[in-house]
């Protein structure tokens, strides 16, 4: 590993934008946490198994410092690939982004259309994480999407100043994670690596299950996250339940659409489910986008304050 970057004064965020990103629930997902277990010290890991873009890691790292430990896994191999590659060499990282972004803002908007495209075709070739994250600062909608041969493929985005190097928060981040395992693995495959662990804490933010048959947005890896997955991902609940440890898991509520979905009430059985309201992050018509309802679901009791 190389040296890393003294800590920053600046606090750590996410340094990509994801689908599904959880910013704007921080205040309601820190209402339900298990805060006195946590201060405590009777949990002392972190486990999110969906890490995306890592709001809610971030938000407990620095607000918890009881917790001593973080398992960060995702299915997405060129997501945690980034990861790695921020905490490892944050520097080389920022040399390399810092030549991309001047490159690219030098041109006028033909010049960057070409430039974008140049780089999409050479991340595909060789999936480099500076790539991925100058694509992600200045594609359409800064999305991750992948066709059915792994090969990116949103379009270009018509942004005037992107920050494609924000070097602060990069050093910020790669401080943070000096205590964070990262793992390319199936959510399943979590379960089995903390079976012992009875003093860990999931949070879990799966791609959400579809509102209706046409607003399923699951091409955050090459495979969809299929109703199947979402039954597998109640039963790894009830198991993590079983061994005392503590979960909290975000999903959509099938109620914005059918009041007769009961899905989340049939397979958490038992366990606390709340609706919170979110914003709609995903939808191409501007009309759709609002408040709709979320569920936030413990198998653990708390009282809001």
């Amino acid at each position: 590993m190389r040296a890393v970057a003294e800590q920053s004064t600046v606090r750590a965020k996410p340094f990509l934008k994801w689908a599904g990103g959880k910013g704007q629930l921080l205040s309601e997902i820190d209402k339900r946490l298990p805060k006195e277990e946590i201060k405590a010290g009777e949990i002392d890991t972190y486990i999110e198994p969906f890490v995306g873009g890592g709001a809610v890691f971030f938000y407990i790292a620095r607000k918890y410092p009881q917790v001593k430990r973080f398992l960060l896994c995702d299915i997405n191999e060129d997501l945690v690939n980034c990861w790695n590659a921020v905490k490892e060499d944050p520097e080389r990282l920022v040399r390399k982004l810092r030549e991309l972004e001047n490159d690219y803002l030098a041109l006028d908007e033909s010049g960057r259309h070409k430039f974008y495209y140049g780089i999409r075709h050479e991340f595909n070739e060789k999936r480099n994480p500076a790539h991925l994250i100058f694509l992600n600062k200045t594609c359409f909608n800064g999305l991750y999407r992948v066709n059915r041969k792994n090969k990116f493929n949103v379009p270009f985005g018509r942004y005037k100043e992107p920050k494609v190097c924000d070097v602060e928060n990069l050093r910020a981040v790669a401080h943070v994670l000096q205590r964070a395992e990262l793992v390319t693995c199936d959510f399943r495959d979590v379960g089995e690596r903390t079976e012992t662990n009875d003093r860990a804490f999931f949070y879990f933010d799966p791609p959400y299950r579809p509102l209706s048959a046409t607003a399923s947005f699951t091409s955050y890896s090459r495979d969809s996250f299929s109703e199947q997955d979402q039954k597998d991902l109640a039963k790894l609940c009830r198991d993590i339940n079983k061994r005392s440890a503590k979960f909290l898991l975000s999903n959509s509520d099938p109620k914005n659409e059918d009041p007769n979905d009961h899905f989340f009430e049939d397979h958490y059985k038992g366990f606390k489910i709340e609706t919170v309201k979110a914003n709609r992050a995903i939808n191409c018509k501007a009309s759709q986008r609002g408040q709709i309802s979320e569920l936030l679901i413990t198998n653990y009791s708390y009282a809001l304050t």
